[in-house]
């Protein structure tokens, strides 16, 4: 069996930042990397979870709406994936709209979107103030990201 192109990024010397993952066909998925691997220090479910609210709402609410293809979760519990169209965003265009999300998710001080049972099947591990600390740590950490930078080879 083939193995997955995520499977072939070392997982032991992947460093926090934004990375290129793959195209297939016009979407193109980044790889948005939190945490450190081998550390024992993922994001726990409440800040993975939060996170994932407060930026998915802002991507799409945001002038870009409409490239915007999904942004959630990875499993391994160390970033996130977003999908976009490349014929709508360049990826210089969907590293500016992440600095401005993660900016305004740092900032975000309303109620947390999707925070009710009718909304989301598990709202009860929602946090604003976690998801800020969070956004504050990654808008940080890409801001002066360029497509120069996307290179796993770091």
């Amino acid at each position: 069996m083939e193995r997955i192109a995520s499977f072939q990024v070392d997982h032991t010397r992947l460093l926090p930042g934004l990375y290129l993952s793959r195209r297939d066909g016009d979407t193109t998925t980044f790889d948005l990397r939190f945490k450190k691997p081998n550390t024992g220090d993922l994001l726990s479910n409440a800040e993975m979870h939060s996170v994932e609210h407060i930026i998915a709402t802002l991507l799409r609410n945001s002038p870009q709406r409409d490239a915007v293809i999904y942004f959630g979760p990875m499993g391994c519990q160390t970033g996130f994936y977003f999908l976009f169209d490349s014929r709508r965003l360049t990826d210089d265009g969907a590293i500016r709209l992440l600095q401005e999300v993660f900016a305004a998710g740092a900032a975000y001080d309303g109620p947390m979107p999707g925070k009710s049972e009718a909304e989301c099947g598990n709202c009860r591990n929602l946090d604003t103030a976690l998801a800020n600390a969070q956004c504050a740590f990654y808008r940080d950490l890409i801001q002066n990201w360029t497509e120069g930078d996307l290179r796993y080879e770091k």
